[in-house]
């Protein structure tokens, strides 16, 4: 989306062009020289300028897939726990997404950005270590 400002014509006269306003901060002998200044040597300049504003277009961000895999040696309790902890899910979701593990192998706890997967991810790993417990948890891109 671009917005398009015009500057000079608020005083423009419906009679004829604008004509341009000697600038009293630039000095006699630069304003000769340089195009750019009022009384410069610009043959094509008509008074009017465009200035083009560009918002930025901003992109949802990409969101990952916090997966708990299947062991043998992990109880399912602690599964149901981790669930219920650490993506505050009800005993009753937690149970089947345990059993959902269980059954298949790998089971999906939660869609999350980035930095929040990633975290999830850390902290159901830190936790079972520190419980003894084999269970991994990955993340992947949705």
């Amino acid at each position: 989306m671009t917005d398009v400002l015009l500057r000079g014509s608020e005083s423009a006269r419906a009679d004829g062009p604008e004509t341009p306003r000697p600038n009293r901060h630039a000095s006699p002998a630069r304003a000769a020289d340089d195009p750019r200044e009022p009384g410069g040597n610009d043959d094509d300049r008509s008074g009017t300028a465009i200035i083009t504003r560009t918002k930025p277009k901003t992109k949802r961000p990409s969101l990952y897939r916090v997966l708990l895999l299947n062991d043998d040696y992990t109880p399912m309790e602690f599964v149901v726990h981790v669930v219920e902890k650490f993506f505050n899910k009800s005993q009753e979701d937690a149970y089947q997404i345990m059993m959902h593990v269980h059954h298949n192998g790998v089971g999906e706890c939660g869609i999350f950005t980035y930095e929040v997967a990633e975290t999830k991810v850390t902290q159901v790993m830190d936790f079972a270590r520190k419980h003894q417990h084999p269970l991994q948890c990955v993340m992947e891109k949705k």
